[in-house]
C-alpha cells in the first residue's frame, strides 16, 4: 500500500504539470491552475499516509532532531508521506511560478523549460526564475501601496 501511495502522490500532480509546460497559453489551463486546490490530491495522498503515524511525525516537527529524523523515515509509510508532502509543495512552486510568468509576460519557450526543471530541482529553480525573469517588464497588477489598501486593514 506504501508504494502505491508512493507513486499516486506523483502521478495525481502529472495532470497539472502537463498543463503548465505543454498548453499554457489555454484558458482551460489557466482556469485549473488559477486555484491553489490544485494540491489537494497530492495532499489527501500525504494525509493517508501521515495521519496513522501522526504522533511521531509532530514530535519531529516541534523538536526537530536530524537523528530522529533519520530513523523517522527508516519507515516506508512515513518517507513516502513526505515524499507526497515534497511532490505537493513542488506542485504549489510551479504553479506559482506558472502564474508570475503568465503574469508578467514570460514567454512560453523560457518559462515550460524553467517549469521542467522545477519538477526535477524545485528549490534550485526558483533563483534561476528569478534571474531569468529580470529582463520582462513588472506584473500589469500594481502592488497595493497604502492609498489603494481598503480601510480598516
Amino acid at each position: 500500500m506504501n508504494e502505491f501511495l508512493f507513486q499516486l502522490s506523483f502521478y495525481v500532480a502529472v495532470p497539472f504539470w502537463l498543463l503548465m509546460i505543454l498548453t499554457p497559453t489555454t484558458g482551460i489551463t489557466r482556469r485549473i491552475i488559477a486555484s491553489p486546490l490544485i494540491v489537494l490530491p497530492t495532499v489527501i495522498v500525504c494525509l493517508i499516509l501521515i495521519v496513522p503515524i501522526l504522533g511521531d511525525f509532530t514530535r519531529l516537527v516541534v523538536n526537530p532532531d536530524l537523528a530522529a529524523l533519520q530513523e523517522y523515515v527508516t519507515s516506508p509509510q512515513a518517507l513516502a508521506g513526505l515524499w507526497a508532502q515534497i511532490i505537493a509543495w513542488d506542485l504549489l512552486v510551479g504553479r506559482w511560478l506558472f502564474l508570475d510568468a503568465r503574469m508578467r509576460g514570460v514567454p512560453v519557450w523560457i518559462s515550460s523549460p524553467v517549469l521542467v526543471l522545477t519538477v526535477l530541482f524545485s528549490p534550485v529553480i526558483v533563483p534561476i526564475y528569478l534571474l531569468a525573469i529580470r529582463p520582462f517588464h513588472q506584473p500589469t497588477t500594481p502592488a497595493p501601496t497604502e492609498e489603494h489598501v481598503p480601510a480598516g486593514m
